[in-house]
């Protein structure tokens, strides 16, 4: 007796040949498990298909059949039966392809498989409470235990999520950028689609073909991509990490900083991009040349500009397409890998650029993903950032918060990274941010306040310090919006630190001016220590500030050319000693001449001339010195940790004060930015004693004219002392002991 063929409706097998079909696996594949199997396979180019049983001989059909002819049934999907097949199993099969010109392929058949995400998984997605999405989403490498009687199988679970699809396949290289032989399943009402593609693993390039509402197919890079094509170029492409990690001790380390509080700890940070620090490297070589580099100039940390994939080089990395993906120009993500653990491994933490305020509009990206508004919001008034031409996130979408959360808390835990510094806060916060009056709506209570962005900060701040112990975030936000790095339960936004652009543009203004009118400017360099302890600040010289015409440090200040590098070398120690972590953007170190792009890398033809050297010799002793005096950033989030010695004294150009740590030991900053020495200039110090001159920026080894205290001064009873302050320098005195 012949077997018989489960029964399929016409319409269905058409629905499965259009790529329409929501469930191909209740059609394809093995069915019904037990006894005889009918077996459907969708093969549109196939002169002949057959199916080929691998189970173990002891659980074949009893007459040794273990190979299948299979007929074509409709519209390039074939059928036939396995028989025998024992009560309760799946068949463990193969489909061997056969085309016209004589060539064939053997493959595992996807439709055979239960769903990789689970219901949990798919509860928490529905939830937007899933803490790991990378782990259910994206393309990773998965296997499935044959639990004795069946051969393992490895393979790639793509998942994507995209609920008003109507449709999506999966179009790659293993078939031949041909989506028809691949539709995914829509798992429940979750809107996430699936499909496990056996023997399918690291280096397969990859795209979801989107059928969207209006009847249209798109073609979407992984929105969860980990690894993606080198620009312009922009599949998404499975990678499986194999990097085996040396950096435990610094997460120990780590943790057991964090807990004495970050803002008590030594923070200096080198701001990095990658492109243009030097030319044409990858992650290895910079693993080992930048970290070299920063090593040997004592910055505790790197911040690196945003290595998220992005198509554009020139838009920095801050319009993302990739917020799972390393950037490709550089290598594949174990090599991200390898540059940070090699700079942990050398002392140093890594804080990476995020942005989650914004995303790039590229179609073949997250914008209108599955034919309609998903990851950007649908209210043109909120979902659209006329300033810098992007999308806005969709923060009142649980799903959309899910993404970005789990994303904080990926580089976090996949890379080892240290930080995040949060890009454009400021323009998540304001719902009338670069909008004019008609171009935005209030919020419910009437307000401008987008309160969903604020709950999506409050909830990743607090999901990532809960889940990644030591790490940190900090927030670029130039308002005055309460309670930026006031914890969640308190009510506030939870960052770790705030970025002090008051103090930037306030101090860049002074010192841009020539020396006599900065007398008329003395509060731009006091003003910030009326607000120095009402958030926890970091002092960024930024790459903000030395690009699009706005010139380098150097070229900021006016005079000659001794004079731009004497006020610079005065200004890093001026800004060292002020309470607050510390960031430099690259080249500030070197005193570049020209202002920063893109597209070429540092002049570091500066080393060559001795005057550049200085400065960055500066910039080295300014970190040596830094990290060895508790004084300096014990007590940056306490005013009990600082003094005014002298903070009026305009006509000279002058300022002064004195920082104090928990043990009691001192420091005393001043600062000439008068072109003047002052041989004699009279400084009440806190303590009598000997104090050693730890410092001095008009040292001749940094290119200065050498006016200085011959490093030591005696402080009597009476506390009141005369000090040399040279010409447009900053001195550091310590108090012996």
């Amino acid at each position: 007796m012949m077997p018989e063929i489960l029964p399929v409706d016409t319409d269905e097998l058409a629905a499965i040949a259009a790529g329409t079909h929501r469930d191909p696996h209740a059609v394809l594949g093995p069915h019904p498990p037990g006894g005889d199997v009918t077996v459907r396979g969708l093969r549109p180019l196939a002169s002949g298909v057959a199916v080929t049983d691998i189970a173990p001989p002891s659980r074949r059909h009893p007459d040794g059949r273990h190979r299948v002819e299979l007929e074509h049934e409709q519209d390039g999907i074939w059928v036939g039966v396995l028989t025998g097949v024992p009560e309760g199993d799946v068949p463990a099969y193969r489909i061997e392809t056969s085309y016209a010109d004589g060539s064939t392929h053997e493959a595992d058949d996807p439709y055979r498989f239960l769903p990789t995400l689970g219901p949990l998984a798919l509860h928490l997605i529905g939830e937007g409470r899933h803490e790991r999405l990378w782990q259910v989403l994206g393309a990773p490498v998965h296997e499935y235990d044959g639990l004795g009687a069946w051969p393992n199988v490895r393979g790639t679970a793509f998942a994507v999520w995209a609920p008003r699809a109507r449709a999506v396949r999966v179009k790659a290289d293993f078939n031949n950028w041909d989506g028809r032989e691949h539709p995914m399943r829509q798992l429940g009402t979750s809107g996430v689609w699936e499909l496990f593609v056996p023997d399918v693993g690291s280096g397969t390039h990859y795209k979801y073909d989107i059928l969207g509402a209006d009847g249209r197919w798109r073609l979407k890079a992984d929105p969860m991509a980990q690894y993606a094509e080198v620009p312009p170029l922009t599949a998404s492409v499975v990678h499986e990490s194999r990097y085996a990690w040396n950096d435990a001790a610094w997460l120990e380390r780590r943790v057991a900083s964090a807990a004495r509080g970050h803002t008590d700890q030594p923070m200096s940070i080198y701001e990095v991009h990658l492109a243009s620090w030097r030319k044409d490297r990858s992650y290895a070589q910079l693993a080992d040349e930048l970290v070299a580099y920063v090593a040997d100039l004592g910055f505790t940390h790197v911040e690196l500009m945003p290595v998220m994939q992005h198509p554009f080089g020139g838009s920095w990395g801050y319009h993302v397409t990739g917020y799972y993906a390393p950037d490709s120009r550089f290598g594949d993500p174990d090599g991200l890998r390898l540059l940070i653990d090699r700079l942990h491994q050398a002392g140093i933490g890594v804080i990476l650029d995020w942005v989650p305020g914004h995303f790039a509009t590229d179609e073949w990206a997250l914008a209108r993903f599955d034919g309609q508004p998903l990851y950007e919001d649908p209210n043109p008034q909120r979902g659209w950032h006329k300033e810098w031409g992007s999308h806005i996130f969709d923060f009142g979408h649980r799903e959309v918060r899910n993404f970005l959360y789990a994303n904080a808390v990926y580089w976090l835990e996949e890379f080892h990274a240290d930080g995040l510094r949060v890009d454009g806060v400021a323009s998540m916060l304001y719902l009338d941010y670069a909008r004019e009056a008609g171009e935005w709506s209030p919020n419910v209570h009437g307000g401008r306040e987008n309160l969903e962005a604020v709950a999506f900060l409050q909830e990743m701040n607090a999901t990532v310090y809960r889940r990644v112990p030591g790490v940190v975030t900090i927030a670029e936000e130039s308002t005055a919006w309460p309670g930026v790095t006031r914890p969640t339960s308190e009510g506030g936004l939870g960052f770790g630190f705030k970025w002090n652009m008051g103090w930037l543009h306030d101090t860049l203004g002074y010192v841009s001016r020539d020396p006599v009118p900065r007398s008329h400017h003395h509060h731009d360099m006091t003003f910030s220590l009326t607000y120095a302890w009402s958030e926890n600040y970091v002092l960024p010289l930024s790459h903000d500030e030395v690009v699009h015409g706005k010139g380098s440090l150097l070229r900021k200040v006016p005079g000659d050319r001794w004079r731009q590098l004497a006020t610079l070398r005065a200004y890093l120690a001026f800004m060292w000693a002020h309470p607050g972590k510390q960031l430099l953007f690259m080249g500030g170190e070197l005193g570049q001449e020209s202002e920063w792009a893109e597209s070429r890398e540092l002049d570091w033809w500066l080393l060559d001339l001795p005057d550049h050297r200085g400065v960055q010799q500066a910039v080295r002793d300014l970190n040596a010195r830094y990290r060895e005096t508790p004084a300096l950033w014990a007590r940056d989030a306490s005013p009990e940790g600082f003094a005014w010695i002298e903070a009026d004294d305009a006509a000279a150009n002058v300022l002064a004060f004195a920082r104090r740590s928990p043990d009691g030991s001192l420091l005393v900053c001043a600062s000439n930015f008068s072109a003047m020495p002052h041989e004699r200039y009279v400084l009440r110090f806190p303590a009598a004693g000997a104090w050693d001159e730890i410092l001095n920026t008009d040292a001749a080894e940094y290119g200065g004219s050498g006016v200085g205290n011959l490093g030591r001064i005696e402080v009597p009873e009476g506390l009141a002392t005369a000090v040399a302050l040279p010409p447009l320098g900053t001195v550091w005195f310590r108090l012996a002991g």
